[in-house]
């Protein structure tokens, strides 16, 4: 994975949303304080790179709450180790925080 593309800053806050929990978008977007504009093309191309898998919900979930069926994310073992190096050279959520002054 040597020749993997380098990762944003934003796209490190997504893989570590995911990684604490927060499976679907609204609550990566709640969690990241980001917006549904910058955190859908993140996903795709975290999907594309193999960093994530994604997976829609079953649809009689959706009905039973009333509500657009959820596409759930989770880390791939390739997702671990990139965030894993990441947080190893201090690139954590804190971080990128902190460098846009506690917003995005």
């Amino acid at each position: 994975m040597t020749d993997a593309p380098k990762l944003s800053p934003k796209a490190i806050l997504v893989l570590e949303a995911i990684s604490l929990g927060h499976v679907y978008g609204y609550s990566i977007m709640l969690n990241t304080k980001l917006q549904s504009g910058t955190i859908y093309p993140i996903l795709s191309r975290l999907e594309r790179d193999e960093l994530i898998l994604s997976r829609w919900e079953k649809r009689g979930t959706a009905e039973e709450e009333q509500r657009p069926a959820r596409k759930y994310y989770r880390l791939t073992r390739n997702g671990v180790r990139r965030l894993q190096r990441c947080d190893g050279a201090g690139t954590t959520a804190e971080s990128v925080l902190a460098g846009a002054g506690g917003r995005q």
